[in-house]
């Protein structure tokens, strides 16, 4: 969950009216309010005010930083939420943004807008890179999806064009370089392009933004220039430009920033980017631009998932409380977010932010109404009995995550485009890196394999755990099992000696079993059996295929064996 560093005076600052004295918030207090955010304070340093807080809350990028929370607690204090005119404004007609035709194959979309009046202090400088940062890297994927930059606005001529350039003849100098460099070597040579230029790898021609005086402002996503690009304490007047692949994202994103400068006192003026190509919102898009949409919420809902009733005029001075813009009609009322936030995907969404705005302490506790005494699962037992067995021959437990990526999960198996390839997906991720469920354990097992090569050989692992699996005939599309699969590795691992172990463990379990001829692509072929008990196949076993311990670069001969505890444990 992000974790964020905000100063104490600052947050304060927002919290009073400007014709007033600053006034002082005690820590008791913060901790408070910082439950309307699902926030925890984790540190903070007397002498400097600075503040750590952890917020539990991955959907709400807008209170990854100090004015998203003091936003938050604003307007639970006033009952209401400051209105944003610029969201209703036209842009200025010299202020657009051209996109070059064919931006649409490598990173078609970007917002824009500009923050005038409001002079750089050094609290806002730290707050604005933080959230930058924040939302590129968690947001925005590793800068994927989305991508942010800041610019002096009084150097820019408009209109600003989104273009495609051949690499070696765009040049600037970039941001933490004092000599001018190409593109190229932008990518080969600055720390930015190193980490981030595999986001543009196979494009012949890239990214620039430039002005109408042919100055360059940015190579997106990458760094910005430094003659334009680099904000200091004291400028005045901003650009401000987002650029990504997910239309809605980019445009959420500049929402975020739009609203953040405008609440330091910036006055913020629309920008219009006009498109070669049709997009979700036309070929001319105003940005900032509120993309929310009303959902009606029945009242009983609400009422039925909180567990005590609420009338209509309390559910929509809850939600007019936590900055919804509500209209009550006969049983439902009728809400929209604020144009930051993009979080709504469900009535539940609106009944948790219900509770927050009310405040947990207001719900009246119920003591349980049965006495119920728990127990281990069938299959709990089975799989602590397992572990037991295991660890008595010799192998030591690893724990690992049921997410990961399909690179591991499914190429680095050799299980592309096969049946044993089919993986449960995560709609919407953060990291590509935890974008699927584990369909097997055995990758689980080959990662910390191929972290250990340092260790003294033989390796002896397993692992107990759950792996998910599609299955059409469930409701959901997927059911979940638990899973126990063990690996052995060194010079002369074989088929025999883990065979030997799968043994011991069915004879302790009581269980008896066979195995039948398999050909599967992760393994070597003559040496791989299915696992079958009871007429049913409930696991696999064989010698790693030299492909598989070559992409997961593990230098030994590797066994393994996997058994469904779920299968298992109808049988016994």
């Amino acid at each position: 969950m992000p974790t964020i560093s905000i100063f104490k005076h600052d947050f304060e600052s927002f919290l009073t009216d400007p014709k007033r004295a600053t006034r002082s918030v005690s820590l008791e207090q913060l901790e408070e309010w910082l439950m309307l955010v699902k926030g925890e304070l984790k540190g903070h340093n007397p002498e400097t005010g600075e503040l750590r807080i952890e917020l539990q809350d991955s959907n709400r990028p807008d209170l990854w930083c100090c004015e998203g929370i003091a936003r938050q607690v604003r307007i639970k204090r006033k009952g209401r939420p400051a209105p944003y005119p610029f969201l209703k404004r036209k842009p200025k007609s010299d202020q657009r943004v051209m996109v070059a035709p064919g931006m649409d194959k490598v990173r078609p979309y970007v917002a824009a807008c500009t923050a005038r009046g409001y002079r750089v202090t050094e609290d806002g400088l730290a707050q604005l890179i933080q959230t930058q940062e924040k939302l590129a890297d968690i947001f925005g994927r590793k800068r994927r999806t989305v991508s942010i930059g800041l610019y002096q606005l009084a150097k820019i001529q408009f209109p600003v064009t989104y273009d495609l350039v051949i690499p070696d003849q765009a040049k600037f100098t970039p941001l933490g370089m004092e000599t001018v460099m190409t593109l190229a070597e932008i990518l080969m040579v600055h720390p930015k392009g190193l980490e981030y230029g595999s986001i543009l790898e196979d494009h012949a021609r890239l990214p620039l933004l430039r002005d109408a005086k042919n100055q360059a402002l940015s190579f997106p996503p990458i760094i910005n220039s430094r003659e334009v690009g680099e904000i200091c304490v004291g400028d005045e007047d901003l650009f401000v430009e987002v650029t990504g692949t997910d239309l809605p994202m980019v445009i959420l994103t500049l929402n975020i920033f739009a609203v953040n400068l405008a609440d330091r006192g910036a006055n913020i003026e629309p920008i219009e980017v006009r498109y070669p190509y049709k997009t979700a919102l036309g070929k001319a898009v105003v940005t900032p631009q509120d993309l929310g949409k009303q959902r009606t919420i029945s009242v009983k809902t609400i009422e039925q998932a909180l567990g005590q009733p609420i009338s209509t005029k309390g559910v929509k001075q809850a939600l007019d409380h936590y900055g919804y813009e509500v209209s009550a009609g006969k049983g439902n009322v009728k809400a929209k977010l604020p144009s930051y936030r993009q979080d709504l995907m469900h009535a539940m969404d609106v009944v948790e932010d219900v509770a927050i705005s009310r405040g947990y302490g207001d719900f009246q506790p119920v003591m349980p109404a049965q006495f119920t005494v728990g127990g281990l699962s069938r299959i709990e037992q089975l799989s602590d009995r397992s572990r037991e067995l295991m660890i008595g021959l010799g192998f030591q437990e690893i724990i690992s995550n049921i997410l990961g990526s399909p690179e591991n999960y499914c190429s680095a198996m050799r299980l592309d485009e096969t049946e044993w390839g089919r993986m449960v997906e995560v709609g919407n991720v953060m990291s590509l890196s935890f974008s699927c469920l584990r369909q097997w354990i055995i990758p689980s097992l080959l990662r910390v394999e191929a972290a250990s090569s340092r260790a003294f050989y033989p390796h002896r692992i397993f692992e107990a755990g759950e792996v998910a699996i599609p299955d059409p005939s469930q409701e959901l599309g997927s059911r979940t099992d638990t899973v126990l699969g063990a690996g052995i590795a060194h010079a002369t691992a074989h088929f025999s000696e883990i065979h030997s172990c799968l043994d011991m463990l069915f004879y302790h379990l009581g269980c008896g079993y066979t195995l039948e001829p398999l050909v599967h692509p992760s393994f070597l072929e003559g040496r791989v059996g299915s696992i079958v008990a009871g007429g049913t196949a409930i696991g696999v076993i064989g010698e790693l295929h030299p492909e598989v311990l070559e992409r997961w670069q593990i230098a030994v001969p590797t066994v393994v064996f996997e058994v469904n505890l779920s299968r298992l444990t109808a049988l016994l």
